[in-house]
């Protein structure tokens, strides 16, 4: 039966991205338990500064030798060799896993040895002990983008097969591991019981998929033909990509790099609001491009456009009316869900204060962070990896400029200080250099995305851009609606109720928020908004008619 469970296929395109929205959710819910422990076992201080700033290389290595592939490349060459042949398919597998993954053992070695001069770059504001801390913590973490470079080309394997629900299943695997370190690794080991959790998260992501990956008709072959024709072509296609998603991870270097000379818990702070936010794109964006991305390669393989352009509008409003709503939700009610989610322990109100300004500022560009999951998983379908590559590198230098500008006037201008307090109400904060971080970062990600469906126009002039305007109107309409009674709804409540205690603002923030999805779903009923009807459709009728 657990063969049966892990092995099971997504018949269907919303199936597949019901499975892939339902595990994200859990693996959020499980995130969102793992940063409160986080936040209240060591408050927004050095310890989760170290912890963070030694995330940044490790997954930078990751991204751009094994993510890159997966998304760019592994998906559309796998399928197109399934097509012809099931034992060439395989072959190519094999002798990928061996090239990429011996030669990221290599390098991950090599930065094993020069993890202090690492730290000394990535966090030129660590000195003494935390240098130390971050230097130990780093090293461990290095093996984890071994197990999980693995892991993730399985995952892209096991997504042509359908398998969606054990790929779906692995990320809710790793934030377990993470939680086991936190509460069972620091307790003995201190603070390195952080990194041997993220390790263990690590091995759990790639244990639950390894069955389903022999079940699918995987066989282990030593093979290292580095003149294989689908590996070649992996390497042309993935380095654009890689470089696309190096740039963005260059990014959270460069912030944390600049976070790292200001006040202690400005990197932990920027985080922990960042992961807050991520919990949407995560569960709404990522699940949805996840799911349509082979169909979408099938399409442009069959040169099929209208059918590859359909499926691109479907998602695409699909995400809007999903993203804009919650969004705006989290922007009122961002005091209740940092206070609820984080207020605990060493998390004190400065630092309440602090992650609910920069929450506020990034659910401003949440909708951009998840049109860029759909825009640039339309490229790579389409089989081009540069655009999204080179619009990102330059985003990113436009970030890291206006940051530096950013931080620059915050200690150099009274004005723009005084504003800055008055605005986010931080009125006594001093360390407001991680809010301009926030402002820069959401900036630069809107700007990203327009530049992305601009290109994207210009490459497929047929794009249903009428059909899509139509549908934003609707969504743009409910969500003025729901964000008036959303309002009024909390300030009632929020003279009814204790905001002095935890429960009173949980129910705050649950009844709201509940009020909200209501009102907006009422109102999308009332505009007859197409998206509504796909969604009940597709994944109510599952559960109310199972059988058909």
């Amino acid at each position: 039966m657990i063969q049966r469970f892990l092995n099971s296929q997504a018949k269907s395109i919303s199936s597949a991205s019901l499975i892939l929205a339902a595990s994200y959710l859990a693996s959020a819910f499980l995130g969102l338990f793992r940063d409160r422990l986080l936040a209240g076992t060591f408050g927004a201080g050095n310890e989760l500064d170290v912890y963070y700033t030694a995330f940044t290389v490790p997954d930078f290595i990751a991204l751009i030798l094994i993510f890159g592939a997966i998304s760019a490349a592994v998906i559309p060459i796998f399928s197109s060799y399934i097509i012809k042949s099931k034992e060439q398919a395989w072959e190519y597998v094999s002798a990928l896993f061996n090239i990429f993954l011996g030669f990221l053992i290599l390098v991950c070695i090599v930065l094993i040895i020069f993890t202090p001069l690492i730290i000394s770059l990535v966090a030129p504001g660590f000195s003494g002990d935390k240098k130390e801390m971050a230097v130990l913590l780093m090293r461990i973490m290095f093996l984890s983008p071994i197990i999980l470079g693995a892991s993730n080309m399985i995952s892209g394997i096991l997504q042509v097969f359908h398998r969606f629900l054990v790929t779906a299943l692995a990320p809710v695997m790793y934030n377990l591991g993470i939680i086991t370190g936190i509460l069972f690794f620091v307790p003995k080991f201190g603070i390195s019981g952080l990194a041997w959790g993220v390790v263990l998260g690590g091995v759990l992501h790639l244990a639950i998929q390894v069955p389903a990956f022999i079940f699918s008709g995987f066989k282990y072959k030593l093979n290292f033909n580095f003149r294989h024709e689908g590996v070649i072509k992996t390497i042309k296609l993935m380095a654009p990509r890689s470089l696309g998603l190096a740039a963005g991870q260059l990014n959270t270097i460069v912030i944390t790099a600049i976070a790292s000379t200001l006040m202690a818990g400005s990197i932990a702070v920027f985080n922990l609001a960042n992961n807050l936010s991520a919990i949407l794109v995560n569960t709404v964006a990522l699940s949805l491009s996840t799911a349509i991305f082979p169909s979408m390669s099938m399409a442009f393989l069959q040169a099929e456009e209208e059918k590859f352009l359909q499926k691109f509008s479907n998602v695409f409003r699909q995400t809007l009316f999903l993203i804009i709503p919650i969004s705006i939700l989290i922007l009122i009610l961002r005091a209740q869900i940092v206070r609820v989610i984080l207020g605990a322990g060493k998390f004190g109100w400065v630092d309440t204060k602090l992650t609910i300004a920069c929450l506020g500022i990034f659910s401003a560009s949440l909708f951009a962070q998840g049109l860029i999951f759909i825009l640039s998983k339309t490229f790579y379908a389409s089989h081009n990896t540069k655009i999204p590559a080179i619009i990102s590198g330059l985003t990113v230098a436009f970030n890291i400029i206006f940051s530096l500008i950013l931080v620059w006037l915050i200690n150099f201008s009274v004005g723009f200080s005084l504003f800055v307090q008055m605005f986010f109400r931080l009125e006594g904060v001093k360390n407001l250099d991680v809010v301009c971080l926030a402002l820069s970062y959401s900036v630069s990600v809107i700007l990203q995305v327009s530049l992305l469906l601009y290109m994207l126009y210009k490459k497929f002039p047929n794009l249903k851009v009428k059909e899509i305007s139509d549908s934003l109107q609707k969504i743009i309409i409910a969500s003025v609606i729901m964000a008036l009674s959303t309002f009024l709804i909390r300030q009632l409540l929020g003279s009814s109720v204790s905001l002095q205690t935890f429960w009173g603002i949980f129910f705050q923030l649950v009844l709201s928020g509940i009020a909200g999805i209501a009102i907006y779903t009422a109102a999308t009923f009332y505009l007859k908004s197409q998206e509504l009807k796909t969604i009940s459709d597709s994944f109510l009728k599952k559960f109310l008619y199972p059988d058909k």
